[in-house]
């Protein structure tokens, strides 16, 4: 009796490393219906990448040319007039040589006004023609009114308008980068990579940035990573976007009858659930149950149709395990496409034969020193 006693309070005390494959199938009664229980297929894995693929800058925000600068308040502008002979309007008194100051100028034949800013309001000032509306439009667009109002008063007027100084057409870098900059746009057409270069690079490794273009109000992010692999993701940039390089370390914890216990980071492109089982060093032979692979995460409640009505926790997600049979051949190639998430739990469970080799343990352990002490008063 002492014996059975002995026998069943060591089996009641087997250490294990966390629930068995069977503990999380038949969860109690309220467990169970909190917690979505999902195995995971071709179709399930086509679902989530789907819903996990990123906006890409291509789609999003276009390739297309930034267009011409647009002037803005603060910009410099320095506007030439040309009449035909005789000039009437701009010829007498002008002077010759390019002279100092801020004196109106006679260069080849052109009347050159003072650079002008912008004011706050939009406006420069040309003698004869009187204030002009300027901020918003191209440079074309501001000869073509400036003509206008000297027509009829100027001999032929032709008109050229330089921007000397560019003070609204800019993009912000900042961020993880090794000098946050404001970046001036220039007819070139300036490309994310370039702002990047401009900010003399990121400060961390390539393979773990993700950048954040902003742009009218949206945010859009895609990895460092797929940005320098794909061409098209290197989109031209307009006046007013922000560039901002986040260092975000995504990781994952491994725990159970894994080749190590531990959270182990991972890079911003995403790996999958075959490259997370590699880095965590496998299953242990001697101990894991190959049918006992999950996935513990907390998903939106938008995520999928859901075997029974989801309980959400405060935060408007769903407790969610994902589960996959490794018996099945099959699996090698899903958990190949399986994306793993931030914060993701990946657990194996011990085998059932790894267990009972746990009871025998503890049943020889109490039988030995009785068997013995039998055999002694024999």
């Amino acid at each position: 009796m002492l014996f059975g006693t002995a026998i069943v309070s060591g089996c009641a005390q087997l250490p294990a490393s966390g629930p068995s494959s069977r503990d999380i199938e038949q969860a109690p009664p309220a467990a169970a219906n909190a917690i979505q229980i999902v195995d995971v297929d071709d179709a399930v894995t086509r679902s989530l990448l789907a819903q996990r693929a990123p906006a890409l800058f291509s789609d999003k925000l276009g390739s297309a040319a930034g267009g011409s600068h647009q002037v803005g308040p603060g910009d410099g502008l320095e506007v030439s007039i040309w009449e035909a002979p005789p000039a009437t309007l701009f010829g007498a008194g002008a002077l010759d040589g390019r002279g100092s100051g801020n004196a109106i100028m006679r260069v080849n034949g052109a009347t050159v006004l003072p650079e002008q800013t912008v004011n706050s309001e939009g406006y420069i000032t040309v003698p004869f023609a009187g204030r002009i509306a300027v901020a918003g439009k191209t440079l074309n667009a501001i000869e073509g009114e400036i003509v206008r109002k000297l027509t009829g008063k100027a001999n032929q007027p032709e008109v050229l308008v330089r921007l000397t100084r560019n003070v609204s057409a800019n993009v912000t870098v900042v961020g993880e980068v090794t000098n946050s900059v404001r970046v001036p746009l220039t007819p070139g057409n300036e490309r994310l990579l370039d702002a990047l270069a401009a900010a003399a690079g990121v400060r961390q490794p390539v393979n773990k940035m993700t950048v954040q273009l902003t742009r009218g109000g949206n945010a859009y992010m895609l990895p460092l990573e797929t940005i320098i692999r794909d061409p098209k993701q290197n989109v031209r940039l307009q006046a007013g976007d922000v560039v901002t390089a986040m260092f975000q370390p995504l990781s994952f914890t491994a725990l159970g009858a894994t080749g190590k216990n531990e959270e182990l980071n991972f890079e911003a492109q995403g790996i999958t659930l075959a490259q997370a089982l590699a880095r965590a060093g496998g299953l242990q032979d001697a101990r894991a149950d190959a049918k006992g692979v999950f996935i513990f995460r907390f998903e939106p409640a938008d995520t999928m149709k859901w075997p029974r009505p989801p309980v959400t926790t405060a935060d408007g997600k769903v407790p969610v395990i994902y589960r996959i049979d490794l018996r099945n051949p099959a699996s090698f190639f899903t958990m190949q496409n399986f994306a793993i998430a931030n914060k993701d739990l990946l657990y194996v469970s011990n085998a059932p034969a790894a267990e009972l080799q746990k009871f025998l343990n503890v049943v020889f352990s109490v039988a030995y020193p009785v068997l013995t002490a039998v055999q002694a008063t024999k």
